[in-house]
């Protein structure tokens, strides 16, 4: 696949050499996959295997050595993937932790690609370019610190050094070296391992569990392997027994094919997505990830809240969530557009940060201060307590003359600031919300606070891929909701503000801002914090209106997406622990929630959202203040 670049010497014209290379990349991914009815697509979009279709990035229009070669190489990872991979072994193998699983997953792509590597010269120059192109976008060659470097991507780029020989590409050389210390030292014989059995999924997985225990990322692979062995045996043997197998067989493929690491970024703008297929395979795919790992999809069903089991009664429903979507912000654009976006929205309210920052300080210094007068006294050892000196004179056997600082009660909180990504937001509104919440969220985890920042919106305008089924299904009467959900995860309350600076600058991109529906959103928001550990739980809520869908709103009566949101902040604010917060810009939403404000001005928006959260934050102080006047031995 990789021999000959004089296919741009032909006298054809530009867009005749891209068909023609398009063709055959196709049909050399049929070659090597063994699949003769592989469906090849190129797209702006991000590039993906799910099933029997696979999507490339669309080359350029005139396209050059590298661009080709690193087409083939998306293509070739591909193809490999289908040809050495099997989807229902892996999932026996694969390990339950998060991170861990990533390791997992791209340890075995790299063993995949290393297959074919081996065996074709040609293959090997490919999936090169396509790595060194795939680091490079992510700017992997600026990285100096290792929390900033994906252990899983170092891994595999280890792994495939040992099975072909060939040493990292230069935009991913800081990333592997970073790691390659820490992990040679605790598992380097493990991994020396792996070679001898390249070809044998089966024993290749097993020899990867004993590198992620060797470190310290899952546990010995005992019981838990004998286990799955038998669970992989019965399917084999019950196979050809059922149709239904077959179907969970190939359902199990668009799992595994959709949780495949993502080889290359496009290079275009993506578009809204249109067709049926597509949009399918996306949903679908953040579908399973939210499923896989509850922690990091924030499922409610599995924490069971107070809340959860007893809703108000409501008429409100769904015609279909076959194309709702859960999205990182990173998976809708690539590394390279988000940063521009990011430097489009700093260079737009330069002026402005100034004012956000001053406020957001004054947030961190009330915060600190509390966090300086939080004083455990009468103990045994710590700092010597000045005010009870006397008791060295008067009671020389009593000990207890120290005084400890503790952690504030604050530290143990989580805020989530849940943002309208809705057109009406376009310009200055949503600017303005963007880079207060980047600053805030920079503020409160100097402080030990958590912040989460959501978004969202809808994929379509007037009702999406749903509106088409329902017509297409006899138009039923009063459908419910009628249009395709986006939420957006901007950052996640784990993730540091460092890695997630430049997602905030997604806001920016033309088309991301459609329709609201804002009970569902906030109702997943809430979700999600309620599977977090943090004790205290806070929501802030952001939008310029009340929840506007016209496709819904055309077949359903006048107020239902309204009474919906409704519902479900009397239901978070009576009967949960998460304390829920409202801003809206230039839209009265105190009708709405019981603790809200009003601004007229976007640009009122970061002292709002201060002063809420400090009010909050005092309030704790207080409660923790007065609580310690009741305690015995405090001095007046």
């Amino acid at each position: 696949m990789a021999q000959g670049s004089n296919w741009q010497k032909n006298g054809s014209a530009p867009q005749g050499r891209n068909e023609v290379f398009k063709r055959a990349v196709s049909a050399t991914m049929r070659a090597i996959s063994g699949e003769p009815e592989l469906e090849v697509s190129y797209s702006n979009d991000r590039p993906a295997l799910t099933g029997g279709k696979a999507r490339l990035p669309e080359p350029p229009r005139k396209i050059s050595a590298e661009d080709a070669a690193i087409t083939r190489g998306v293509g070739d990872a591909m193809a490999l993937k289908i040809a050495c991979h099997d989807p229902k072994l892996h999932t026996n193998l694969v390990p339950d932790g998060r991170e861990a699983r990533g390791v997992f997953d791209a340890i075995e792509q790299a063993r995949c690609e290393a297959i074919g590597s081996r065996r074709m010269e040609g293959v090997a120059s490919n999936i090169s370019a396509m790595l060194q192109d795939k680091y490079h976008r992510g700017n992997y060659h600026e990285i100096t610190d290792r929390a900033d470097a994906p252990i899983e991507d170092a891994l595999a780029l280890m792994v495939r050094e040992r099975l072909t020989g060939e040493r990292p590409p230069a935009s991913a050389e800081k990333l592997v070296e970073l790691w390659r210390p820490w992990v040679e030292e605790r598992a380097g014989p493990n991994l020396d391992q792996l070679g001898s059995s390249l070809e044998d999924q089966r024993a290749f997985g097993t020899a990867i569990r004993d590198v992620l225990a060797a470190l310290d990322m899952a546990e010995e692979y005992s019981s838990e392997r004998e286990e799955s062995e038998d669970e992989n045996t019965d399917n084999d043997d019950t196979s050809d027994t059922s149709a239904d197998d077959q179907s969970g067989a190939e359902g199990d493929d668009e799992q595994q094919d959709a949780a495949a690491p993502q080889e290359t970024d496009s290079t275009g703008e993506e578009e809204d997505v249109s067709e049926s297929e597509t949009s399918e395979a996306t949903s679908e795919d953040y579908r399973e990830d939210d499923l896989a790992d509850p922690q990091e999809a924030g499922e409610a069903a599995r924490a069971e809240p107070p809340a959860g089991n007893r809703r108000p009664e409501s008429d409100y429903k769904v015609y279909t969530t076959r194309f709702d979507e859960m999205i990182k912000a990173e998976e809708l654009c690539d590394t390279a557009e988000l940063d521009r976006l990011r430097g489009f929205l700093d260079k737009q309210l330069a002026p402005l940060q100034g004012v956000v920052a001053r406020l957001a300080n004054r947030l961190q210094r009330r915060l600190m201060a509390q966090q300086n007068r939080a004083w455990e006294f009468d103990q045994e050892e710590g700092w010597l307590d000045t005010a009870r000196l006397t008791r060295i004179i008067t009671d020389p056997m009593q000990p207890l003359a120290f005084k400890r600082e503790r952690d504030a009660d604050f530290r143990d909180t989580v805020v989530t600031l849940l943002l309208d990504n809705s057109g009406s937001m376009r310009g200055r509104p949503i600017t303005v919300a963007a880079t207060c919440a980047d600053i805030l969220a920079r503020t409160l985890e100097r402080c030990g606070v958590k912040v989460e920042i959501l978004g969202f919106t809808t994929r379509a305008w007037k009702g999406g891929q749903a509106r088409e089924a329902w017509l297409q299904g006899g138009k039923s009467v009063n459908p419910g909701r009628l249009n395709d959900l986006r939420h957006i995860v901007y950052k996640a309350a784990d993730s540091p503000w460092r890695r997630s600076r430049r997602n905030l600058g997604l806001m920016m991109r033309e088309g991301l801002l459609k329709e609201n529906i804002d009970g569902e959103a906030l109702e997943w928001a809430h979700n999600r914090l309620l599977a977090r550990p943090e004790s205290r739980r806070i929501l802030m809520m952001i939008s310029d209106g009340a929840p506007v869908d016209d496709s819904t709103l055309s077949v359903n009566s006048g107020n239902y997406l309204e009474k919906h949101l409704r519902g479900i902040i009397e239901e978070i604010e009576t009967a949960s622990p998460v304390e829920l917060i409202a801003i809206g810009i230039g839209h009265d939403v105190t009708r709405y929630y019981r603790r809200a404000v009003t601004i007229v001005d976007a640009d009122e928006l970061a002292g709002a959202m201060v002063e809420q959260l400090a009010s909050l934050f005092d309030e704790e102080g207080q409660a923790a203040k007065g609580a310690r006047r009741g305690r015995p031995g405090r001095a007046a």
